[in-house]
């Protein structure tokens, strides 16, 4: 009987060993099914954030397009607001009428730029039309406006004797360095707008500009003049200024006199066409007058200036947040002698004349050296001049005489071949001479 359930039980192992191979058989093809769905799940979730990226990648393209779309209609709602507004003026009196002069070509345009200055701009307007009026065919005027301010923009629309701009810039500025001003930005974004405009889009041959902080002298117009001739003969002068650095009342004395400069003065000058060609396509981001005075962008050309301004600057307050107002601007002294500048012969500030006729002066002056300068050179009955070697010694010796110590790019302000001419007690000049100025002039060193 025991044998008999033996042999019973081992027939039933068969059986469940054949049942236990089956599911194993079962299970494996079900894992091997589950396997192949879920990597088919796999590569379709692969696809999709594929796709995913796909879209997000045409909706960034999209946004990109949707920005420049908005930049380029803001600039054509800028252009077309420029437009009305020139229109406007134009039905008003017509610029015809600012160039009416029997066919005479214009000397140069004048242009004020402004910004949001509304009793400043009135001063200038009013100091320039003293002297323009009468010749304002020979220098149609212009005010340029940087923004939207509505009481400049209504002060200049208020004038029949001009011609109105407004300079809309709806770009983001990026300054370059923590800290800056904006403002430098955006006024060199307006000039390089407004000179564009004057010489490409009016076809000026010469621009003067000015800033709405400025007088100027009852001579200005007629110096400009003598100027653009001058520049005409001579392509080594890069513009022409109204302005000294050291023309402060104390250290001028001669309307009559006028300098070349490797110092770019700025504050009332006038360039060129064929010179804004050369410096459109490069202007600045900001800063525009230090770069001016870079070697690299003047290349050896030089600046008239005269010795007694013909422009006075009463900005105290503006971008510049009033910096050396009170000692170097205010006591400006401008020009006030009516010079016939069609009587003088301005041949010897050409290139080939002038570093003969400077050499002259500078030859002539009585050295002198050591301590108390300032003391001794006002016990001299002469023209005096005075060795520097190096900037620090330069700036010791202007600020001992009270005179500017700033270089820019290796030039100290004024500077001719490094020297540095301002007068003492009315008539006498004082020469701050460089240490290689003697051997630039052709001067034998004593």
């Amino acid at each position: 009987m025991v044998r008999m359930m033996t042999c019973d039980f081992r027939f039933l192992l068969i059986p469940a060993a054949f049942m236990f191979i089956y599911i194993q058989m079962r299970l494996f093809q079900t894992q091997s099914q589950y396997a192949d769905r879920l990597g088919s799940a796999i590569e379709s979730e692969n696809h999709c954030t594929s796709q995913m990226r796909g879209l997000i990648d045409d909706v960034s393209i999209k946004q990109s397009r949707i920005v420049a779309l908005e930049d380029m209609k803001n600039r054509q709602d800028q252009e077309l607001v420029q437009l009305k507004d020139l229109i406007q003026t134009f039905q008003r009196r017509g610029i015809a009428k600012l160039t009416d002069g029997g066919g005479q070509i214009p000397v140069a345009a004048v242009v004020i730029m402004a910004c949001s200055r509304a009793d400043y701009l009135e001063r200038t307007v009013k100091s320039v039309f003293k002297y323009q009026i009468p010749i304002a065919s020979k220098y149609p005027l212009f005010i340029s406006q940087d923004g939207s301010d509505q009481a400049v923009k209504s002060k200049a629309l208020s004038y029949n004797q001009l011609t109105y701009m407004q300079h809309l810039d709806f770009e983001p500025v990026i300054t370059e360095r923590p800290g800056e001003l904006i403002a430098y930005y955006k006024i060199a974004r307006h000039y390089k707008w407004a000179l564009d405009q004057l010489f490409y889009k009016h076809k000026f041959s010469r621009v003067i500009i000015l800033e709405d902080d400025m007088e100027i002298a009852p001579d200005f117009f007629d110096y400009f003049e003598a100027a653009a001739s001058l520049m005409d003969r001579d392509k080594t002068i890069m513009a022409a200024s109204s302005w000294n650095d050291n023309g402060q009342k104390q250290f001028v004395h001669d309307p009559y006199a006028l300098y070349r400069s490797d110092f770019f003065p700025g504050l009332g000058w006038m360039l060129k066409r064929s010179t804004w060609d050369e410096l459109s396509p490069k202007w600045p981001k900001a800063y525009w007058d230090d770069w001016l005075r870079l070697k690299e962008n003047h290349k050896g050309r030089q600046f008239i200036r005269p010795e007694v301004c013909r422009t006075y600057n009463f900005g105290e307050h503006g971008s510049s947040l009033g910096q050396f107002f009170s000692q170097y601007l205010q006591p400006i002294k401008l020009n006030d002698v009516k010079v016939d500048w069609k009587a003088k012969d301005l041949g010897y500030l050409t290139e080939g004349n002038y570093t003969k006729y400077f050499s002259g002066l500078v030859r002539q002056a009585r050295p002198i050296q050591g301590s108390d300068l300032v003391l001794k050179a006002q016990n001299i009955e002469a023209d005096i001049r005075i060795r520097y070697r190096d900037q620090p010694e330069f700036e010791r010796i202007a600020g001992e005489f009270g005179i500017f110590e700033e270089w820019k790019d290796g030039v100290p302000r004024t500077a001719y071949k490094g020297v540095v001419v301002f007068r003492i007690q009315t008539t006498r000049r004082v020469f701050l001479v460089g240490p290689d100025s003697v051997k630039q002039l052709g001067i034998r060193d004593s």
